[in-house]
C-alpha cells in the first residue's frame, strides 16, 4: 500500500493526486493507493480517498505503507521519517494557488539534499521518482529536539 498525505492546508493539491492517478492508470503504481486529502476535491475510482483520518488510524497506515507520497509539510516528512519510510516529497507550489509562497521548495529541497526523502517539483517526473523508490535507501532520521530543550533548558538555568 502507498499512503498519500497531503496535509490539513485549505489550499487544494489536485494537481499531485492526478499525477498519482495517471501513475496508477500507466502501470506505474500497481499497489493500493490511500489518500489523505485534507481540502482537496479531487476524486479517483483508482485510490481510496478520505478528507481527514484520525491520528491513531494515519499512524498506523504509515506503517503499514511501502511508502508515502507527501506534501512538503514538515510534519507529514518528519513523522513518516521517525518510522523509517521511504518519502517522496512534492512541495505545494505558490503559482498553481496551492500555498501563499514557495516555502515548501526549501523544506523539500533541504530534507532531499540531507539524503533523507526523494523530492519532485515537476509531476511529470513522477513516474521516473517512482522507478527509483525500491532503491532509495534513506538515512536514517535523528530529532535533534531533545538536544534544543537541554540547550534552552541550560540557557534558562544559567542566566
Amino acid at each position: 500500500m502507498i499512503l498519500v498525505l497531503l496535509g490539513t492546508q485549505q489550499n487544494d493539491f489536485s494537481r499531485l493526486l492526478k499525477a498519482v492517478d495517471k501513475a496508477i492508470e500507466e502501470g506505474n503504481i500497481k499497489e493500493e493507493v490511500i489518500v489523505q486529502a485534507g481540502s482537496t476535491k479531487y476524486k479517483s475510482d483508482r485510490m481510496k480517498q478520505f478528507d481527514l483520518i484520525p491520528k491513531d488510524e494515519i499512524e498506523s497506515l504509515k506503517k503499514q505503507a511501502h511508502f508515502i507520497i507527501t506534501h512538503g509539510g514538515v510534519g507529514s516528512i518528519v513523522s513518516s521519517l521517525k518510522m523509517g519510510k521511504k518519502i517522496i516529497a512534492v512541495p505545494r507550489l505558490q503559482e498553481y494557488g496551492e500555498h501563499v509562497n514557495n516555502h515548501q521548495i526549501e523544506i523539500v529541497e533541504s530534507f532531499a539534499k540531507q539524503g533523507y526523502i526523494m523530492k519532485t517539483t515537476d509531476l511529470n517526473n513522477l513516474s521516473k521518482v517512482l522507478s527509483k523508490i525500491e532503491n532509495f535507501e534513506p538515512k536514517k532520521y535523528i530529532s535533534n529536539t531533545e538536544k534544543m530543550i537541554k540547550l534552552i533548558s541550560d540557557y534558562i538555568d544559567n542566566n
